[in-house]
C-alpha cells in the first residue's frame, strides 16, 4: 500500500485501491490462494505509471507549518452558520462554486499564491494538470468568462442560481431562488 501511495500516487490512483483490495483479499481468503491477489497488486504496481507529486506537496506544506509559515482562513471562507459570524464578516463574498458553470469559480482559497501540488505528466495525472491549469489561467484572469486549457474547457460565469443573503436558519437548508 505504501509503494502505491508513495511512488505511484496519482499517476494511478487505482493502484492504491488494488493494494488495499489485495491486502483484503489475502487476509479474508488466507495462504495458499493469497498469493495470487497479492501477485496481481505487485505486477500491477510495478508497472503502474509513477508520480511522487502528492508527497511533494505535502512534505512543501509540512515545511511552512513547521518554519511558522501559516496564514489565516481568509474571511469568506468561515463558518458563517453562527450567530456573530456576520458581524465578523465570515463568509462574505464566498462563492459557492457548485452554483457556477464546471463546478469552479476563480475565488482566493488560500490567502497567498502559494502552491505546493504540482501535477505530472504521467497517467491519470496530466488529466489533473490539465484541469489545475485552467482553473489556475480562470483564477489569473479573475474571470466570469470561458477560458481555454490545452485539452479541457473551464467555464467560469455567473451563477446559475442567486442565493439569499439571508442567514441559514438551525437545520435548515440554504434558500435559492431561479
Amino acid at each position: 500500500m505504501i509503494h502505491a501511495a508513495e511512488d505511484v500516487g496519482l499517476a494511478d490512483p487505482m493502484a492504491l485501491v488494488l493494494a488495499n483490495a489485495a491486502f483484503q483479499a489475502a487476509e479474508f481468503i488466507g495462504w495458499p490462494e493469497a498469493r495470487i491477489p497479492l501477485a496481481e497488486a505487485t505486477i500491477y504496481i510495478a508497472t503502474a505509471p509513477k508520480s511522487n507529486s502528492t508527497v511533494m506537496a505535502i512534505g512543501a506544506a509540512m515545511k511552512d507549518v513547521e518554519a511558522g509559515r501559516t496564514l489565516p482562513v481568509p474571511g469568506h471562507l468561515r463558518d458563517a452558520h453562527y450567530p456573530g459570524a456576520k458581524r465578523l464578516g465570515h463568509g462574505e463574498g464566498y462563492k459557492y462554486a457548485h452554483d457556477y458553470e464546471g463546478h469552479f469559480v476563480a475565488q482566493d482559497y488560500l490567502g497567498n499564491e502559494r502552491r505546493y501540488y504540482e501535477p505530472t505528466e504521467q497517467g491519470a495525472e496530466k488529466k489533473v494538470k490539465e484541469r489545475l491549469e485552467g482553473w489556475r489561467q480562470a483564477k489569473a484572469q479573475g474571470s466570469d468568462k470561458e477560458v481555454q486549457s490545452s485539452k479541457s474547457k473551464v467555464q467560469t460565469s455567473q451563477p446559475k442560481v442567486e442565493e439569499r443573503q439571508s442567514e441559514v436558519p438551525r437545520g435548515g437548508k440554504r434558500e435559492r431562488t431561479e
